[in-house]
């Protein structure tokens, strides 16, 4: 893995007492290069870009508060920037295509890095879209989550599962997951984004995505409850 050291200077401490829980994968619609770019002109940072041939770019110190989350929650987290790393990957969809084997290489291979080295719960491997639900779609329905997690990078269910699960409560079953359920059609789509992609509607337009992150009227499909259940079994254990 060839980690490129190219720092910037959109950083602070993280705040006293504040630990690193999470790690928060993203996406742009730019290579590295044009991403450190869109990052310098708008004065934020991620800790880490893996371009689109797999090389890393390490921009910020783990130990810094990197400036890549903004306005987020989950799992009793506010504000994740104080207590996580992350990670964009380039991706010219906006991660609705696949992405290259050489990216998802190195993906992994810093991810458990990270993970092991700050003990990470492996269900506080997120997408920002899972934090954010209503500002961010990345890194997208074509995320591979579930190849991650067989990697030792995240979590997954396991769908009989679902069965041990007796509430059916949609928002209920999103709040156990850990996500920010004020809109309800958002965190749905996010968790649909995440587990459930074939529920999801490929935007070809990148710019019309960024803008019309979800559908409002979105409504969680009934027939995936039991994969609901089995990943709020999987998160609330």
């Amino acid at each position: 893995m060839k980690i490129i050291r190219e720092f910037l200077p959109y950083f602070d401490e993280r705040p006293i007492g504040a630990k690193v829980k999470a790690l928060v994968l993203h996406c742009s619609a730019h290579s590295a290069r044009g991403m450190i770019e869109v990052l310098r002109e708008r004065e934020l940072s991620s800790h880490y870009i893996i371009d689109l041939d797999g090389t890393v770019f390490k921009l910020v110190s783990e130990k810094k508060r990197a400036w890549h989350a903004g306005q987020s929650k989950w799992r009793g987290m506010n504000m994740l920037n104080q207590y996580s790393v992350g990670i964009e990957i380039s991706s010219l969809s906006l991660g609705q295509t696949e992405y290259a084997s050489a990216q998802l290489e190195s993906l992994i291979k810093l991810s458990r890095q990270i993970i092991r080295h700050y003990q990470i719960p492996m269900v506080n491997v997120v997408a920002h879209s899972d934090i954010a639900p209503t500002r961010k779609p990345d890194p997208g329905l074509a995320f591979p989550w579930q190849y991650l997690a067989q990697k030792g990078a995240g979590a997954w269910y396991d769908l009989s599962d679902a069965a041990k699960v007796t509430e059916n409560d949609v928002m209920t079953l999103l709040q156990i997951i850990g996500y920010d359920v004020i809109d309800l059609a958002a965190a749905s789509y996010a968790f649909c984004r995440h587990f459930i992609p074939q529920a999801i509607t490929v935007d070809n337009d990148v710019n019309h995505l960024v803008e019309n992150v979800y559908p409002t009227d979105f409504v969680f499909p009934p027939e995936y409850l039991p994969i609901l259940k089995a990943v709020a079994y999987k998160y609330g254990k």
